[in-house]
């Protein structure tokens, strides 16, 4: 399996003094936060979304901004693993029902920090790839591209119909560690979730 190391200009926000990831201390750190707003931007938006017709199979391209919450990142950087979610759906669009559903397709990827090394990981899991990133800015980047992803073969939408593709992104809270899980269910900075991006499919 192949490692890409990417090293960027320093444009992080100041890196705070790194803790022994101990259960005791990440818990007390997100206790604090739980209750607490934060100053910083957070959410997840999918930025843009389309597909080509490749060798009779549409491929997506697509661009997500990932801004996790202080809470998220505090716990990042003390070892604790986040899973993000996307899901993405291809719909038979109906005028007088709700839309049909015509494939289903999820990509699920690992956020990671290991402090030893001072690296961000990125590791898809649906092929295994993985990357690391001096900074998390970077790793966020990568992300947040997804290029030229197969999702459907042209002869399953058939020659009649309008077809629209939609796409979202999630923290997956469910995949979090066990000590951290209730807490993520009790704070809304740790609910983090895109909207639905709808683009068409037609010609």
């Amino acid at each position: 399996m192949a490692f890409i190391t990417l090293t960027l200009p320093r444009t992080d926000r100041p890196r705070r003094a790194r803790v022994p990831c101990l259960r005791a201390t990440l818990l007390a750190a997100l206790l604090v936060g739980a209750g607490q707003g934060t100053a910083l931007a957070q959410g997840f938006s999918v930025q843009s979304a389309a597909t080509e017709l490749k060798d009779k199979v549409f491929v997506l391209s697509a661009r997500i901004e990932y801004q996790f919450s202080e809470d998220t990142l505090e716990a990042l950087e003390n070892g604790v693993p986040l899973f993000i979610g996307v899901d993405i759906e291809v719909l038979r669009e109906r005028r007088w029902w709700w839309d049909d559903s015509i494939a289903k397709l999820g990509q699920r990827y690992l956020l990671l920090y290991h402090a030893l090394s001072e690296k961000y990981v990125v590791h898809n899991l649906n092929s295994g790839a993985q990357s690391n990133f001096s900074y998390l800015s970077a790793a966020l980047d990568a992300l947040g591209k997804i290029d030229e992803l197969p999702l459907i073969d042209e002869s399953f939408l058939g020659s009649k119909g309008k077809f629209i593709g939609r796409i979202r992104a999630y923290l997956d809270i469910e995949s979090l560690p066990a000590p951290v899980r209730p807490l993520a269910y009790l704070s809304p900075n740790w609910r983090l979730e895109s909207d639905w991006f709808r683009w068409s499919l037609n010609p």
